[in-house]
């Protein structure tokens, strides 16, 4: 069975940085590419960064130079890095898993942030 677990969140001030966690199993990690999603009260889903199997990555124009991305292939696990945070950040923050063979996606349950001061 396939299961991604995020971890990481919580309450953090303006301008301050959090780093998420997604833990995969039950999937060949290195040929998935893994996104990390987001979506906040009142607003539909939306992509925040993902980084491909190769290395390359996507990312929203609203946390350009502020998040960034990266995969640890070893220990099947992905992170988001994210500095200099905005109250408009607050959001679940949900980990992806798209695999090369369409409808081979998966979704983690989530983890808050909360930005706030």
């Amino acid at each position: 069975q396939v299961q991604l677990v995020e971890s990481g969140g919580g309450l953090v001030q303006p301008g301050g940085s959090l780093r998420l966690s997604c833990a995969a199993s039950g999937i060949i990690f290195s040929i998935y590419t893994m996104g990390w999603y987001r979506q906040a009260p009142g607003k539909q889903r939306e992509l925040v960064l993902s980084i491909s199997s190769g290395g390359g990555t996507k990312v929203a124009n609203s946390v350009k130079d502020r998040f960034s991305i990266s995969r640890d292939n070893a220990k099947n696990t992905v992170y988001l890095q994210m500095n200099s945070l905005k109250p408009e950040d607050t959001a679940v923050y949900y980990c992806n898993a798209e695999g090369p063979r369409v409808g081979s996606g998966y979704w983690g349950q989530g983890t808050q942030v909360t930005v706030s001061s």
